[in-house]
């Protein structure tokens, strides 16, 4: 008999929300994570944003599990009380000749079930936020912004009210198949070797590396990991904006957008600055002045002198710069033949909003 019924590598929001349905369909879990806490990664380092699902093309596991990761999280939200608002978000266009990739955007939103979006003018832009320079934006009145660290505190909590537990400070140095089940090796202070009959590898940038010490794994599957880092300015003086506000999409990312927080506050960012490992999160200031003529192209009067560095986070990215972006990968037996196994690949945004999805099938997977 296995020494437990499933482990789950990655408290991050994904693995949370993974672990979380499995203890609610009866399992008894077990979390572990190389961190000293839950979120410390990729969880922690973004724009806490619920998107409304209208980026990603009908049909991909993205579009599918965004949306309905989105009715699952305000649902979940508005139960728990936590903290959330939905503010809607401008996605504009600063020139004629990007309409036509807005008129794309709300053709795959709709096709992808996001039934609120519509295209609007300068005058309406300008009503609705008076500092918007744009010749046209969709409007997405179902975007919104989250508190992610209460909403992760509470999905552990849902965890361990199950009866899960976590492990901390214990990565997992190796992982084979051995009797019929998942044996797992963990390092830190107290290294253990535990057998399970599900093995969840939810580890985001570690993900690959974690998949590849399992021998049985077919290794033409394995993707290669590529880090995107997203940087972050902070915006001081006058809060000008009520809603988020992005550009027309660009390559890798969805451009340096205008996002804001529970309390009002706006920072702008992502960038997209490809890096050579997941540790590589210092802001450089040198940066901010890319950044000045991203947001000026539809905030023509961001004063000088009013970025500073905030923070950064790395996109789990499973592609290159030259290579198309690929769709979320949430593999069972079924697709690479391992059995007890259950892999994530490429979980970044939108992750945070189809979290609660992810979980679900996660444990449709498991059987």
């Amino acid at each position: 008999m296995a020494d437990i019924d499933c482990i789950v590598a990655g408290a991050g929001v994904v693995g949370l929300a993974v672990a979380r349905a499995l203890a609610l369909s009866g399992r008894e879990v077990l979390v572990v994570d190389a961190e000293a806490g839950i979120g410390t990664q990729t969880s922690s380092r973004n724009s806490e944003v619920i998107h409304a699902g209208l980026y990603y093309p009908e049909g991909s596991a993205k579009a599918r599990l965004c949306v309905a990761g989105k009715h699952a999280l305000y649902a979940y939200l508005s139960e728990r009380g936590l903290a959330y608002e939905r503010c809607g978000k401008l996605i504009v266009a600063t020139r004629p000749e990007q309409v036509t990739k807005l008129e794309a955007i709300i053709t795959r939103g709709t096709a992808a079930g996001v039934g609120d979006l519509r295209m609007i003018g300068p005058a309406e832009i300008a009503a609705m936020e008076p500092e918007v320079s744009a010749v046209a934006a969709v409007w997405s009145p179902s975007t919104g912004v989250v508190d992610s660290h209460a909403f992760m505190l509470s999905l552990q909590g849902d965890v361990e009210n199950a009866g899960g537990v976590f492990a901390f400070g214990a990565p997992v140095t190796g992982l084979r198949r051995a009797g019929g089940m998942m044996v797992v090796s963990t390092g830190g202070p107290e290294p253990a070797e535990i057998s399970t009959d599900l093995f969840v590898n939810s580890a985001g940038h570690g993900a690959p590396r974690l998949a590849a010490l399992l021998a049985d794994y077919p290794a033409q599957l394995l993707p290669r990991q590529a880090y995107a880092k997203g940087n972050y300015f902070a915006l001081a003086g006058r809060q000008p904006f009520r809603r988020l506000i992005y550009p027309t999409p660009e390559a890798a990312g969805l451009g340096v957008h205008a996002t804001i927080d529970l309390a009002g506050r706006v920072r702008f960012g992502p960038d997209v600055e490809w890096v050579a490992s997941e540790h590589d999160l210092a802001v450089d200031p040198a940066r901010a002045a890319s950044f000045y003529a991203a947001i000026r192209s539809y905030w023509p009067g961001l004063p000088d002198g009013a970025l500073t560095p905030d923070y950064a986070g790395i996109r789990p990215k499973i592609h290159g710069p030259s290579e198309p972006m690929p769709d979320f990968r949430v593999e069972g037996p079924a697709a690479h033949g391992v059995q007890g196994f259950v892999t994530l690949f490429g979980i970044e945004s939108p992750g945070l909003t189809a979290s609660l999805a992810i979980g679900e099938e996660v444990a449709r997977l498991a059987g």
